[in-house]
């Protein structure tokens, strides 16, 4: 069994930075892709970015050049770099972690982005 566990949400001012962080735990395995789901206020779960083991990255197109994914494999984390946020970035920044079809979600960390 896997665990993924958030960290580094808060409140931040428009134009902004905030790095999330993401940890697997508990056996992970090589091969996989992980990567930031969010969901803001009476919306859908959407994808934000991904990063395989592969070194494939996608990003949504409304985070392209501001927020950047990268990972550290010796540590089985995944981070998430948040520049110049905007309010409508505002949502519960979830990690997701997926291998062999199974796939496992950390609780969420809220990003609020306001003045």
């Amino acid at each position: 069994q896997v665990q993924v566990v958030e960290s580094g949400g808060g409140l931040v001012q428009p134009g902004g930075s905030l790095r999330l962080s993401c940890a697997a735990s508990g056996s992970p395995f090589s091969i996989n892709v992980m990567g930031w789901y969010r969901q803001g206020p009476g919306k859908e779960r959407e994808l934000v970015a991904t990063y395989a083991n592969t070194g494939s990255r996608k990003y949504a197109d409304s985070v392209k050049g501001r927020f950047t994914i990268f990972r550290d494999d010796a540590k089985n984390t995944v981070y998430l770099q948040m520049n110049n946020l905007k309010p409508e970035d505002t949502a519960v920044y979830y990690c997701n972690y997926q291998s062999y079809g199974m796939e496992y979600w950390g609780k969420g960390t809220l990003v609020t982005v306001s003045s």
